[in-house]
């Protein structure tokens, strides 16, 4: 399951400077079918509301996924919630970010989110989602020792 956080809907039109061009549906479209190639599902969820992902969160191995890629948006910063939902999934999660946020803003160098996840990819454009999703889909494929 992918997840993405408040105000990345906008992606394409917010801080292009920042973000790129590249809009949240071309994201997910290319996530599904590189999800095919890898033989796995993928779901691509948005909320602007924090409550929803935890939700998904918390729901997400009784609706059948193995891991979740999250972009937590703004809420990376400053929600414990969404750290204690990832911690209580118990299953792995990426932290996702198309800019590097510790080459932005002083604030944005924390994440409340990432001390739950297994890892963080950052910095690489709407590629790091593709990146998170080789990672899990790598670890998924692991033999367990």
């Amino acid at each position: 399951m992918v997840l993405n956080g408040p105000n990345l809907d906008r992606l394409g039109k917010r801080e292009p400077e920042v973000y790129g061009a590249t809009t949240l549906p071309e994201i997910n479209k290319a996530l599904i079918a590189r999800g095919k190639e890898l033989g796995l599902r993928v779901t691509c969820r948005q909320s602007n509301h924090e409550g929803k992902l935890i939700d998904w969160i918390g729901a997400a191995d009784a609706d059948g996924f193995s891991a979740i890629a999250i972009n937590p948006g703004a809420l990376t910063h400053t929600s414990y919630a969404l750290h204690d939902a990832v911690k209580g999934a118990e299953i792995p999660t990426v932290e996702v970010h198309i800019s590097n946020p510790e080459s932005r803003e002083a604030f944005r160098h924390k994440s409340c989110v990432a001390p739950a996840c297994i890892g963080k990819v950052a910095g690489f454009g709407s590629h790091s989602y593709q990146l998170a999703l080789s990672a899990l889909a790598h670890l998924l494929s692991a033999p367990v020792s």
